[in-house]
């Protein structure tokens, strides 16, 4: 399957998702709930990379573009609509992480419906517990090998940005790239791939400075990935609600 069709397939399933969200207003208010509690534990587990003048913005780039309770379906439209253009404009190295993308997207929004639905059937478990109620929710979904995979997709994609940001020229050609991309419809994606390069090229100026961030990111949510599937229910609300505490 080429990248185009890889993309087009993605978008559909996630505008599927959201169709189906639509004439279930309750599941979409279920799905919002359950973004803004993940964006508010990234924001608590990252809080001091958030801070740091060094790892700061790749932190940010990460919550907003990847964590994020934002709504992309305007991206998501784009995306699909130029999924054949993409070919034609982009270099392939710039193409792998657009399909790249698309399917990191693709999963997260599934993962989230379900995790919508458990969220919902969890209602009367001390449902004032936000903290709570997300475990009992991510243990009804389970999913482990699932969620490994996405933590892997999110690092890889953070490494293929870094890449890209070697590619000689290519920064270059991204900004003289907007003005077509934005006429041709391109302008979200336009926009992800330049914040993406400026981000982590700052980043990989520094010695060992991706590798770093990253490795804290992997560690990290490995280890929230294991407290949410194995500890104790009680001492995972707990820490958890420690974590949101540290939102900033």
């Amino acid at each position: 399957m080429d990248a185009a069709q890889t993309i087009r397939d993605c978008i559909a399933d996630v505008t599927a998702l959201r169709l189906h969200r639509t004439g279930d207003p309750a599941l979409g208010a279920a799905v919002g709930s359950v973004k803004t509690f993940q964006a508010r534990r990234f924001r608590g587990t990252y809080a001091d990379l958030m801070a740091s003048p060094a790892f700061g913005p790749a932190a940010r780039f990460f919550l907003e573009e990847l964590y994020s309770d934002t709504d992309y379906t305007d991206r998501d439209q784009q995306f699909g609509r130029i999924a054949g253009t993409l070919q034609t404009m982009f270099p392939q190295p710039v193409v792998n992480t657009a399909v790249a993308l698309a399917v990191l997207h693709s999963q997260t929004e599934e993962l989230d419906q379900d995790m919508g639905r458990a969220w919902l059937a969890h209602e009367g478990a001390d449902a004032a517990n936000d903290a709570t109620r997300y475990t009992a929710a991510w243990r009804a979904v389970g999913q482990r090998h699932a969620r490994q995979q996405q933590l892997q997709r999110v690092l890889a994609m953070g490494t293929d940005l870094a890449r890209l940001t070697r590619t000689p020229g290519l920064r270059m050609m991204l900004r003289m790239m907007r003005g077509p991309a934005n006429a041709a419809g391109m302008g979200a994606l336009q926009k992800f791939l330049e914040a993406g390069f400026d981000t982590f090229g700052q980043l990989a100026r520094q010695r060992g400075g991706v590798e770093q961030f990253l490795a804290t990111i992997e560690q990290r949510e490995r280890a929230l990935m294991d407290l949410l599937f194995d500890a104790d229910p009680v001492t995972c609300g707990t820490q958890l609600n420690h974590t949101l505490g540290q939102a900033r």
